[in-house]
């Protein structure tokens, strides 16, 4: 699953670096609020179990008047949980500790704080929000061209 797919969001640019990553990312609300309850549903459900009324719903069994009605408020949550940036990068962020933590045979945390986040207010702070997250592996000598780099947008 690709996770940028199951939210919300476009991934404009970003940057792996050793021991950090870089990712600029744009909110895209009017594909959320496009979806359908069941798209929403079945997003929802590639990130978690759901709840048993929503399991139920993806296997399209009839809900009486109150469950989907108490379905859609869920449901509400949930769509905007998909166009959340926290949300996101709480599920990227444990799905890279998970792997990590997999490949090192341990547990525990592997990130040591939150994420920080800045929004980019016009077309010229992207501009230069992505050429910094570009020219990143450059400046850390990872590479010599931001296109030969493995592990950027470019």
């Amino acid at each position: 699953m690709e996770l940028a797919e199951v939210f919300a969001l476009d991934i404009c640019a970003y940057a792996i670096m050793s021991n950090h990553y870089h990712v600029v990312l744009h909110i895209n609300a009017a594909q959320a609020e496009a979806w359908t309850l069941r798209e929403v549903v079945d997003r929802w459900h590639q990130l978690c179990k759901g709840s048993p009324l929503s399991q139920r719903f993806a296997r399209s069994e009839a809900l009486n008047g109150a469950e989907l009605a108490r379905l859609r408020e869920v449901a509400a949550e949930w769509r905007a949980r998909l166009m959340d940036i926290s949300w996101f990068m709480r599920m990227l962020n444990e799905s890279i500790a998970r792997q990590a933590n997999r490949e090192d045979g341990c547990t525990g945390r592997f990130w040591e704080g939150r994420f920080k986040s800045q929004a980019l207010l016009d077309e010229r702070a992207l501009a230069a929000c992505m050429a910094y997250v570009d020219l990143n592996p450059i400046r850390a000598k990872m590479t010599d061209r931001p296109e030969t780099s493995d592990h950027t947008s470019i």
